[in-house]
């Protein structure tokens, strides 16, 4: 499995707070079954993004674990601040360098400017990848600005504990309305610290193959994230998804 988003690299943001600590949530990642792990720190206005300080954190990590091997990126928090800025130095923040950027919407008011600076990325050659929308209190409410973004080139990552509950009811039953609609692109830990937000994906991902089947699960969980990290290219839109089973007390839309 590939895990694209992780607040693995220490002392930059609210995740590893030491490179030991670093360590221990790479070595539970490989037990776990991932061979990689990309690096998001926050780029926000509490954490200023340090690139070249996780660049050589990144390094440090991969010549001390090797497995995981951990790639460069980061979750960029959409503002009316940064927006500038990131529409002028695009690949700063992608993941590897590449097309794909793990976008972080703010958490209670999405107004009409995100939807436009998320149209001005695709336009650049940028593919907007959405963080964890089964949490944002605004976008769980109704999926229909979420598909209008997937329909012109934006993908989704749910968080692997919504999957689970561990994230609270209401994450997780938007994390599964979100997959029952095919509208799961990629499965990620969102990993801060060994114990509470751990980097396991491996129960999230037995999870999905019991609603979904093992076919969307080797795609969210490997494969869509393999590309994403080698910047290769990732059908959007809807995803594969199985009915779950009718009962005769459903009434369906």
């Amino acid at each position: 499995m590939t895990d694209i988003h992780s607040h693995v690299v220490w002392g930059v943001d609210d995740g590893a707070t030491s490179m030991e600590v670093s360590l221990t949530m790479l070595e539970i990642s490989a037990a776990n079954g991932a061979t990689d792990i990309v690096a998001t720190p926050h780029a926000n206005s509490k954490y200023p993004f340090q690139r070249e300080v996780v660049l050589e954190r990144i390094q440090a990590l991969n010549q001390a674990a090797g497995v995981p091997k951990v790639h460069f990126g980061c979750e960029f928090h959409l503002s009316f601040d940064n927006v500038d800025h990131l529409m002028q130095n695009l690949r700063q923040y992608t993941i590897n360098g590449k097309q794909y950027l793990l976008v972080e919407c703010p958490d209670f008011h999405i107004g009409q400017h995100t939807e436009k600076v998320l149209r001005r990325m695709v336009d650049a050659g940028i593919v907007p990848i959405i963080a964890h929308p089964e949490r944002n209190p605004v976008l769980r409410k109704d999926f229909i600005r979420a598909e209008e973004w997937v329909a012109f080139g934006c993908l989704l990552q749910v968080t692997a504990m919504s999957i689970t509950g561990a994230f609270g009811s209401s994450a997780k039953s938007a994390s599964h309305r979100l997959l029952d609609r095919g509208l799961v692109h990629i499965v990620a830990s969102d990993t801060h610290d060994p114990v509470n937000r751990s980097p396991r994906l491996s129960e999230a991902r037995e999870a999905v193959v019991a609603r979904c089947g093992e076919e969307l699960a080797e795609s969210i969980f490997s494969a869509n994230p393999r590309a994403v990290v080698e910047g290769a290219p990732l059908v959007g839109g809807k995803q594969m998804s199985r009915p779950r089973p009718n009962k005769w007390y459903q009434f369906w839309k």
